[in-house]
């Protein structure tokens, strides 16, 4: 079980608290973690990736223990604190402006 701590905006959208679980099949990576959520929450689909490509929506950020993985492959492995539920995956909306 993966644990995701979502932005407020997706919280409300998806009618859930800050924290969600989902289950993974197979090795955790952004991808996997992204599509559980989808797949648990399809009012979510198009949110955070693109529908069609599935690629990030600009100023969405994921973090994993801590470190920015926004820019890893999508198919690089999680930590195993994200693996193993001690830590969530973050999605957060990146702020702008100076």
């Amino acid at each position: 079980m993966i644990r995701i701590a979502l932005p407020f905006h997706l919280q409300t959208l998806a009618r859930v608290n800050r924290e969600i679980v989902v289950q993974v099949d197979g090795p955790a990576t952004q991808k996997t973690v992204l599509d559980a959520l989808e797949a648990a929450y399809p009012m979510l689909r198009g949110t955070v990736r693109d529908h069609v490509t599935h690629e990030r929506r600009p100023k969405v950020r994921f973090y994993a223990d801590g470190r920015d993985v926004t820019h890893d492959s999508p198919d690089a492995a999680l930590p195993q604190s994200i693996v193993s539920g001690a830590e969530p995956f973050r999605i957060v909306g990146a702020i702008s402006g100076g």
